[in-house]
């Protein structure tokens, strides 16, 4: 006996599609803060706003309150 049951295939795509983005971003990420290695309580700030800009005169550290006051609001963030 087979079961029904209802597929997301929408966020199953979704899923499946999304991993090598967050894997490039979290590269990216992982790269410029081991170019400019900001201290405590501080990120890294992209300052054209591409993430995966990571040329040294893009970079700067700013303090966590202040760079994500600075972000656009994106889908799905609140």
């Amino acid at each position: 006996m087979a079961i029904n049951r209802n597929r997301n295939y929408r966020k199953e795509y979704d899923t499946y599609h999304a991993q090598p983005k967050q894997k490039a971003k979290r590269a990216s990420r992982n790269a410029a803060n081991s170019m400019i290695k900001p201290g405590p309580g501080k990120e890294v700030h992209h300052k054209n706003g591409n993430a995966l800009d990571n040329r040294r005169k893009n970079l700067s550290a700013i303090s966590k309150k202040l760079n994500r006051s600075i972000q656009p609001r994106t889908k799905g963030r609140r």
